[in-house]
């Protein structure tokens, strides 16, 4: 009895000294959380209740070189009702009269927005969805409702801004202006120059709150998002209206699968139009992709200039050099090359064979003198920047393809097809390029998007044009192939396009496509500038695959959309374009009279057409254009004073009528 007593004392002692034990470890626990990590695990209970989120900046503007809107951001405002922060009192004497406001905004019935409040009220829900994507006149109005107007605390109201990116263009240029959204790939111009157009982000408190969910402690923000600077590209909204058009339309008569159509400055570079059309599975066309920059393909006859170019320099042949085109077809290696004339020209002179545009003659021409050093050949192309990329900011250019007798792939068939445009990929803004520097005197320079960074009105960076090469070739040179492009308008495969009150000069192209798949396809093309005296614009046209049956030759199907566009530009800018310029000072004279009309039309701006759109995203078009807006009404807009398309000074009125 004794040793149980005993053996039961002992174990009571045991017990006794655990409970002290972990007694003693309680109290080290709560004195070391208390006094050396009370400050963490405050602070991570805070992470579970609290956070900063992020507060998108404004992104800023994006212009045409006319200071005309492509892309501009909107805030717009997301409306949540904390209904456990009003007073009982306060609720029930003023939610019947905030349905009735409600009903009247948002055109739901007065009974759906009361059985709203009345079950979030019994649930004690505080994040209430009441609308979303409220404009900011909306919001205003909406504030002084029964019950909101007390507020976020008193009155529950839960504000939530957030940033909507328009486009003022709608779907024209969509894929030139482009996108940066995230998770996206970056697009277009949006993409490309975002480090200018994001601005810096803010931040504001937000409590969990039940079903976790975030809500904002208060309406206003912590750290105030910046807004992202301004873009003024290179873009002519006007030039662009043209090259779209022109190009639709042709498209849809020869059904084709899809085409671009790029207009350059010839002196500084400065794309004005870049519209790429494709089709879609309903026959629609749409900005389906950039074809200009990012669809590299053989170029078929465009590249004629290139060999002709290269042989004048090299100085194996002249433009009088004759060429036998022998009945229209010539063998190398087994394989074909015909003349689009059944039977051939007979003897032609290189000029003449440009003018045509003969395979046989101006194949002989690359064979017959580069045969035994097909190097040579090459590597004036390669001294002509031909097979390297523009390395423009926008993402996705093509590589360009020109082979060299050091590659494996390069067989007896190689030299003679580079001749006439196959087995050479160029994309059509790199074709362009080239034309360009002939049109330019040889001066290559880059193909340019951007003129100017701003900050509302401060100028932040300005950017001049880049020479690529500043001599493709000898004066000489460009002399005689300007006046053989000038004549395949005049007189060549291109006479269809010839007007005497008007001056062009350029290059057709026809060249077969998936041949290798057994198809018969082709991509037509015409590549040149006007006027053809004095360029101003360069230009190319590219067509894909049109239907066979309507036409497919580059006379036909692309000259016609290079016509359209010259004619209209040449008449609708009579600016710097037709001005004579003494030949001591043309680049002294010809930069002042760029900045002149830069500026001038940087003080006026087109309105677009702003009929169906909110108010408050009409106002922040109007007003970033620097006019000034008096609104009749509420919705959207109906009517507006000025008419689309009208050039608005700053602080020109203009009323919005809202239905």
């Amino acid at each position: 009895m004794a040793t149980t007593d005993k053996s039961i004392l002992n174990r009571t002692y045991l017990v006794s000294i655990l409970f002290a034990v972990m007694a003693i470890a309680i109290i080290v626990q709560i004195v070391r959380i208390q006094f050396f990590q009370g400050d963490e695990y405050r602070a991570k209970a805070e992470e579970r209740i609290f956070r900063n989120q992020m507060v998108e900046a404004n992104r800023g503007n994006l212009y045409d070189s006319n200071g005309q809107l492509l892309a501009t951001s909107i805030t717009k405002y997301d409306i949540r009702f904390d209904a456990v922060a009003p007073k009982a009192q306060d609720f029930n004497n003023e939610v019947e009269q905030l349905a009735s406001s409600l009903s009247r905004k948002l055109n739901q019935p007065k009974s759906y927005y009361l059985n709203l409040f009345r079950k979030a009220r019994t649930n004690n829900s505080r994040y209430l969805r009441i609308a979303d994507d409220i404009s900011y006149t909306d919001l205003m109005e909406i504030k002084q409702f029964p019950l909101f107007k007390r507020g976020a605390y008193r009155g529950g109201l839960i504000i939530e801004p957030h940033v909507k990116r328009e486009y003022p263009l709608g779907k024209m240029a969509e894929r030139l202006v482009g996108y940066d959204e995230p998770g996206k790939p970056r697009v277009g111009l949006e993409g490309a120059y975002r480090s200018f157009l994001k601005g810096e982000n803010g931040s504001r408190l937000e409590q969990k709150i039940s079903g976790n969910e975030w809500k904002p402690i208060n309406n206003v923000n912590e750290i105030e998002p910046k807004d992202g600077l301004d873009v003024y590209t290179t873009i002519d909204v006007n030039m662009q209206d043209v090259a779209h058009h022109a190009l639709l339309e042709q498209l849809e008569y020869f059904e084709a699968d899809h085409g671009t159509a790029v207009v350059m400055e010839t002196a500084t570079g400065e794309i004005k139009a870049l519209s790429n059309l494709g089709r879609a599975s309903n026959g629609k066309y749409f900005e389906k992709r950039n074809y200009a920059l990012w669809e590299s393909h053989e170029p078929g006859s465009t590249f004629k200039l290139m060999s002709v170019i290269a042989a004048l320099e090299d100085k194996v042949v002249d433009t009088s050099t004759v060429f036998d085109t022998q009945d229209g077809k010539i063998s190398y290696y087994g394989r074909n090359v015909r003349d689009s004339k059944q039977g051939g020209y007979g003897k032609l002179s290189v000029a003449r064979a440009f003018e045509l545009s003969s395979n046989t003659a101006l194949v002989q021409m690359v064979q017959n003198h580069y045969g035994d050093d097909p190097e040579k050949y090459v590597d004036r192309l390669y001294s002509m920047n031909l097979h390297e990329k523009l390395n423009l900011p926008i993402i996705g250019e093509g590589q360009p393809m020109v082979p060299h007798p050091d590659d494996p792939n390069w067989s007896g068939i190689s030299l003679p097809w580079m001749g006439f445009g196959y087995g050479v990929q160029l994309t059509p803004l790199q074709t362009l390029t080239f034309y360009n520097a002939v049109a330019n005197n040889g001066v290559m320079v880059k193909p340019r998007l951007i003129k100017e960074v701003r900050a509302k009105d401060k100028l932040i960076e300005k950017y001049e044009r880049e020479i690529i090469n500043p001599s493709i070739c000898s004066q000489e040179t460009i002399d005689k192939v300007k006046v053989m492009m000038e004549n395949v308008v005049k007189r060549g495969t291109a006479d269809n396009l010839y007007s005497e009150r008007f001056s062009m000069a350029g290059k057709t192209g026809t060249c077969q496509t998936e041949y290798w798949k057994g198809r018969r396809n082709y991509i037509a093309s015409f590549a040149g500038y006007f006027p053809a005296d004095k360029p101003r614009y360069s230009c190319i046209v590219v067509i894909h695959k049109p239907n066979i049956s309507k036409g497919y030759y580059g006379n036909i199907v692309a000259g016609p959309v290079f016509k359209k566009i010259a004619q209209k530009i040449y008449a609708s800018n009579p600016k710097p374009d037709q001005v004579e310029l003494p030949e001591n000072a043309p680049v002294q004279l010809q930069k002042s009279l760029e900045n002149y009309y830069t500026q001038a039309q940087r003080n006026s701006s087109n309105l677009p057409d702003l009929r169906g759109m909110d108010a408050m995203d009409a106002v922040a078009i109007i007003e970033n254009m620097g006019g000034r807006v008096t609104i009749v009404g509420s919705g959207k807009v109906r009517r507006q004073s000025i008419k689309p398309g009208t050039k608005i000074n700053k602080s020109q009125q203009v009323i919005l009528t809202l239905s």
